[in-house]
């Protein structure tokens, strides 16, 4: 499906005319849709894809990219493998056809036709770390749909993981396809050990096997910092958030509450948000309150130092946090 600029008969601009000319050449059926015709459309397309400009082709749903993307999977060799891999048909597609037992889900072929120093290379890379995606272009900047959605997939997941762009080195990228028996990319490897492309890392995620794979291979999700502060805030059934230690308090605000908290024959864990800068600012957000010292019980926030002194005068402070 190509978004484009006018249609294929009549492109209007000269974006949109290559990749019509790029798809004719390959004899694929393709839909289209005239963005200037339906401005909601235009606009709306470009965040649901997050991509900004025009033409756009999609494959099976999935964004391909732009016409200069288009135009260097076209001068690679690589739009032919998309093709292929989904199935769909093209005088390209049907010579090079490959067979089941050609190319297997996650398999290693013999890689005796590239040398020892680019074999070496190359699994130096794939061990770089636990979970390495051979992608375009880098997470914050994915190069095509397919590597975009793997690195969506990984996120969520909360996954840590390294990547590698192979617009970047042509050795890398035509060498991993030998190595790994693998025609395209993304590439996503655990543990040493090629799992596929975006199709089959997305038909895994939902199916909930990737999770199952995952844990397998011992890679723990990692902790987000929302993750860290509801375990802290639950630490103790009355958590104190504050500026240096029960002993040894670093303002007034922190000292009143803890004398209060004190004198009530309240007990409390606290944390030093003066030791760390990203829980400090983060909590600020978390709990949508400026300011610190932050009381919390059970894991809902009471307040501040002026709330914590007024529930002690009032006599409440005791029977609030034993309710």
């Amino acid at each position: 499906m190509l978004f484009m600029k006018g249609s294929p008969e009549e492109p209007q601009c000269g974006f949109s005319r290559k990749v019509v000319d790029i798809l004719k050449e390959y004899d694929v059926k393709f839909g289209s849709f005239d963005i200037l015709t339906d401005n909601e459309v235009r606009e709306g397309l470009k965040k649901f894809s997050n991509w900004p400009t025009y033409p756009q082709l999609y494959c099976k749903g999935e964004l391909i990219g732009g016409s200069d993307i288009v135009i260097a999977m076209h001068e690679g060799g690589e739009l032919t493998e998309v093709f292929k891999d989904h199935g769909i048909e093209s005088p390209h597609t049907s010579e090079a056809k490959v067979t089941e037992s050609d190319v297997g889900k996650g398999g290693i072929s013999d890689s005796s036709g590239l040398s020892a120093t680019l074999t070496s290379r190359l699994e130096g890379l794939i061990n770089l770390g636990s979970v390495m995606l051979f992608m375009k272009g880098k997470p914050d900047e994915p190069k095509c749909g397919f590597s975009r959605k793997v690195v969506d997939i990984l996120r969520e997941e909360k996954v840590d993981f390294k990547s590698f762009d192979i617009l970047s080195d042509e050795e890398v990228r035509q060498g991993l396809k030998v190595y790994s028996n693998w025609s395209s990319y993304p590439q996503l490897y655990i543990k040493g050990e090629l799992i596929g492309g975006s199709d089959i890392v997305l038909e895994m995620q939902k199916s909930g096997e990737l999770t199952n794979v995952l844990a397998e291979k011992g890679i723990i999700p990692k902790q987000t910092l929302e993750d860290c502060l509801k375990k802290l805030i639950t630490s103790s059934p009355v958590m104190l958030f504050m500026k240096g230690t029960p002993d040894a308090p670093k303002c007034g605000f922190s000292s009143k509450v803890v004398n209060a908290l004190n004198e009530e024959g309240v007990e409390f864990g606290s944390f030093d948000i003066l030791s760390d800068e990203e829980v400090r600012q983060g909590l600020k957000t978390f709990s949508n309150w400026p300011t610190f010292p932050q009381l919390y019980y059970k894991g809902e926030l009471m307040g501040g130092c002026d709330i914590v002194m007024e529930l002690r005068d009032n006599g409440e402070l005791k029977s609030t946090l034993s309710e």
